[in-house]
C-alpha cells in the first residue's frame, strides 16, 4: 500500500476508495464500514482498514460540516452536495469500523508501529473519533 501521509485519504487505498465514493454515493461509504464489521472477519487488511477510515472520515465531514480534511476536490464537491440526513444514521457504524480497523487484529495498527509517523496518525484518528463521536 503507498502511503504519503497520515490523514485518512494519504493512501491508494483511499485514493482509489474516493472514486467510488464519487461515483456510487452513500452506498459504498456503508459497504466500506460493512466490510470490516462482519462478525466473520478475523483480522483488517490494511487495504479495508483504509477504505473504511475514508469512508468514517466522509461521514465525519457530511455530519459535521467540516470539510477541511476532505482532499479531493471531486469527492468535495459531492460531499457538500451530499444530504447529512442521508448518512446520519451511519456516524454509530463508522465509529465502531474505525475502533475495529485500529483495534487488535487489524494491519493498520501494525504497519503504523514501525513509523516515525505513528503519533501523527494516532493523533489524526483520535481526531476523527471525536468528530463521530
Amino acid at each position: 500500500m503507498g502511503t504519503w501521509g497520515t490523514g485518512s485519504f494519504d493512501n491508494d487505498s483511499a485514493a482509489d476508495f474516493i472514486k467510488e465514493v464519487v461515483e456510487d454515493g452513500a452506498v459504498a461509504l456503508r459497504e466500506a464500514l460493512e466490510v470490516v464489521l462482519d462478525p466473520d472477519l478475523d483480522y483488517v487488511e490494511a487495504e479495508e482498514g483504509s477504505r473504511a477510515i475514508a469512508a468514517a472520515e466522509i461521514i465525519a465531514a457530511i455530519t459535521s460540516g467540516d470539510h477541511r480534511f476532505v482532499t479531493d476536490d471531486d469527492l468535495l464537491s459531492w460531499v457538500e452536495d451530499a444530504d447529512a440526513r442521508s448518512v446520519s444514521g451511519q456516524r454509530a457504524l463508522a465509529l465502531d469500523a474505525v475502533d475495529r480497523v485500529v483495534g487488535p487484529d487489524s494491519e493498520l495498527p501494525e504497519l503504523w508501529e514501525d513509523s516515525e509517523d505513528l503519533r501523527d496518525w494516532q493523533r489524526d484518528v483520535q481526531r476523527l473519533r471525536a468528530t463521530l463521536g
